[in-house]
């Protein structure tokens, strides 16, 4: 996908991507092994939505609040305040947590969402797992430091783009300026926040060693009318040398993305891409298409001349298609290239349901199926 030239960041690691096509837009060492410090807390967030949704625990829970908990941020660390033994609810852990950093809520919900902090650990590390985080490995839920807690810039915008899909219902808790309890205000220490009004997350981090940090989304409105949507970039930034230069060096980034790449919206959840032709089921053709929306994303200039150089399709699928067929059920994969690069690969799905046909209609096109085959 050839661009204008991402930007040379001062910092030691970033990343840039397009979380609604999922392309890599920019990176500089994406994969090496980094303290993620206090960006750890959005994989404790992760699991404790988990547990929000799997109904384990409830936003209105009230945690009785652990000495463990109230002595975690020591003399400096990032904290909303708790006091031992004072009732608080997971809402207001959650958002002290993800507005101000605070450790000793994280400690908190760990506690209270698997009955110990070693169990949320482990917890962490079976989802990184899960999602194929393959340069991750967590210590503890607050991000202190620790040789066995780490991450990588590529991992991080992984779990930030699953943050928003899995949990979009939690997405504005990303996005609060400020956040008060126990008669402190604290604010939000992702500047962003106020430098880019597109920006509505994610989380900061800052080690001594580790630097400066940040991960940070962002949408702007695209298209128009029923093809219109929010093209988001997720944009990962680690061991800058300031507070400030984080801030700047991950507006740059975010400006490339937007400058020098373009998204379009090719195909919407549930379009038809083809009637297919069924055999031994209750009926002989089956609509196929997408189950999601398909989008691609390239480099600005070059997507000015698809009027010259059109995107290709090739749809991938068993032949012959036999039933029964469930809706959803995966048929085949489409693949979609530009100048001979593949730029995306999607399921191709079964659009509606089809039942085996009766006896008669399996025994004939057993027989045709069959001849067809011999004849070749």
């Amino acid at each position: 996908m050839d661009a204008q030239p991402a930007p040379l960041l001062a910092a030691r690691s970033w990343i840039l991507i397009d979380a609604t096509s999922g392309a890599r837009l920019a990176a500089y060492d994406a994969s090496i092994r980094l303290e993620p410090a206090s960006l750890t807390k959005l994989m404790t967030a992760y699991v404790v939505f988990t547990a929000l949704n799997e109904s384990r625990i409830n936003l209105g829970d009230v945690v009785a609040v652990s000495p463990a908990a109230f002595a975690v941020p020591g003399k400096l660390g990032a904290r909303m305040y708790l006091e031992p033994g004072r009732v608080v609810s997971v809402d207001q852990l959650l958002r002290g947590m993800l507005t101000v950093s605070a450790s000793d809520a994280a400690i908190a919900l760990a506690e209270h969402s698997a009955g110990s902090t070693d169990n949320f650990v482990a917890r962490m590390n079976a989802e990184v797992r899960r999602l194929g985080m393959s340069n991750t490995h967590f210590a503890n839920p607050t991000g202190h430091s620790d040789p066995q807690n780490y991450s990588s810039a590529e991992d991080l915008a992984l779990l930030a783009r699953r943050l928003l899909t899995d949990f979009p219902q939690h997405a504005p808790l990303f996005a609060q300026r400020e956040f008060a309890y126990n008669n402190v205000s604290q604010a939000n220490r992702n500047r962003l926040l106020w430098t880019d009004s597109q920006v509505d997350g994610m989380k900061t981090g800052q080690l001594s060693a580790a630097g400066w940090s940040v991960v940070a989304t962002t949408a702007r409105a695209q298209g128009q009318g029923e093809r219109s949507f929010q093209r988001r970039l997720v944009a990962v930034v680690l061991g800058a040398q300031s507070d400030s230069a984080r801030t700047q060096e991950t507006l740059r980034l975010i400006n490339h993305g937007y400058a020098a790449f373009d998204t379009v919206q090719l195909y919407r959840r549930g379009d038809v891409l083809a009637q297919s032709e069924i055999w031994k089921g209750s009926r002989s053709v089956v609509p196929v298409g997408v189950d999601r929306d398909v989008y691609v994303t390239m480099a600005a200039d070059e997507l000015r001349t698809l009027g010259a150089n059109p995107l290709k399709l090739l749809i991938e699928r068993p032949d012959p298609l036999i039933a029964p067929l469930q809706e959803g059920e995966t048929i085949g994969r489409m693949m979609i290239s530009a100048s001979g690069r593949p730029v995306a690969d999607v399921p191709v799905v079964a659009l509606e349901r089809v039942d085996s046909g009766g006896l008669w209609r399996r025994a004939y096109d057993a027989i045709v199926l069959w001849w067809r085959n011999r004849s070749g």
